[in-house]
């Protein structure tokens, strides 16, 4: 079955009762039973509800997956996996990841005794010389955000297969329609649903995705104790939005093209950040991983200064000023002081999330206004 086949169908099936096409939204916090422990397959909505049952049914196939697990968050879901950590035990992740999972590995988790180290995986064999025998967990988010820098999922799983250590992938950006870790060597895959599995900016949600019993096994029990779990309206969204995933995503792609070649060509930009283009740092690895390279970019601009950056951002009219990403409409955001801003400068800086970097969600408007937006706003 192909993937747009999946998106629209997969785990899904018309409800036996009525023959509802779409997966009714089952309003429900617990269910009856005919004696203890005599029921339908569901207790308590917190350990599992039929209509995120079916969501986590269709994120396990759209991800080449066997499981899904989804979450109140994509914090909740990363939350779920660093807990299957004990104290002593370390983590290796990529220098450039989004500011909130740095927050938790430094902020929470090292007070548990898990310690994590940041590191620069562009080129694959150098995260060699991080591994040790603590090591419990590699985490990477490919591409990154926001500099969109490309990590070899293979050659990665090369050093963590065979050993102790879980390679988790934060596949956000990507979305299962470009790129599936499973299938590349990563033991776990991590979205932030709120962003394109959900696609219209209205609920918030995380999701995991493996293949191994065991794992899902740990993981689900973790969801259930811990109860970091998604109401059935939300998840009612994300299946909804899931039919269409593959449609916005190539819009999203082409459109990223689309601006990214513009802004690769404007006289007053320094630098563009986006897989997609030849001159990108591992763009053959974006090429042979990836099917399409996505909508998110950044960019800085000559005058590399934060009053510059801020003259942009303040001045589109079709972009908005807003956290998040993945929607249909179209966001500019500044990662230094929005989503990046729990990391300390001197670490944002010497990874390159500069005063003056800008970051564009770029959505399914027509892409003519989009650049028209962005001539009037950078001058």
């Amino acid at each position: 079955m192909k993937f747009g086949t999946k998106a629209v169908h997969a785990g899904l099936k018309p409800d036996e009762s009525t023959g509802a096409i779409m997966t009714p939204i089952y309003q429900t916090s617990t269910y009856a039973q005919k004696m203890p422990g005599d029921h339908k397959g569901y207790e308590y909505s917190r350990t599992l509800n039929p209509t995120r049952d079916a969501l986590q049914r269709n994120l396990a196939a759209i991800e080449n997956g066997k499981y899904g697990l989804c979450f109140s968050s994509g914090m909740g879901a990363i939350d779920t996996v660093v807990k299957l950590l004990s104290p002593g035990d370390e983590i290796v992740a990529n220098n450039d990841l989004y500011g909130g999972t740095y927050r938790i590995m430094t902020k929470v988790f090292e007070g548990y005794g898990i310690k994590s180290h940041f590191v620069d995986m562009s080129d694959a064999s150098s995260v060699a010389a991080h591994i040790n025998e603590n090591t419990k967990l590699v985490w990477i988010e490919t591409p990154s955000n926001p500099l969109l820098n490309v990590i070899d999922i293979d050659a990665i799983a090369a050093l963590t297969q065979g050993k102790d250590i879980l390679l988790g992938v934060d596949n956000t950006f990507a979305s299962p329609y470009l790129q599936n870790p499973l299938d590349l060597g990563a033991d776990i895959v991590m979205h932030s649903v709120t962003k394109y599995l959900g696609g219209h900016s209205d609920v918030v949600m995380g999701a995991l995705i493996c293949s191994d019993d065991d794992l899902h096994e740990r993981l689900s029990f973790i969801q259930n104790t811990c109860g970091a779990v998604p109401g059935p309206q939300d998840c009612f969204l994300v299946l909804r939005g899931i039919k269409t995933l593959h449609l916005r995503m190539q819009r999203h792609s082409d459109n990223g093209r689309t601006i990214a070649e513009y802004l690769d060509a404007h006289d007053k930009v320094a630098r563009v950040y986006w897989p997609g283009l030849e001159s990108h740092a591992n763009h053959d690895i974006a090429k042979k991983q990836m099917r399409d390279f996505g909508g998110m970019l950044s960019f800085t601009l000559k005058d590399n200064s934060l009053a510059a950056a801020h003259a942009v951002i303040s001045q589109t009219k079709i972009f908005i000023l807003a956290e998040s990403l993945g929607g249909v409409e179209s966001l500019v955001g500044h990662p230094a002081s929005m989503t990046h801003a729990a990391i300390p400068q001197e670490k944002r800086e010497a990874t390159g999330i500069v005063e003056g970097l800008i970051r564009l969600s770029i959505g399914i408007e027509d892409s003519d206004d989009l650049v028209e937006d962005l001539k009037q706003a950078i001058g």
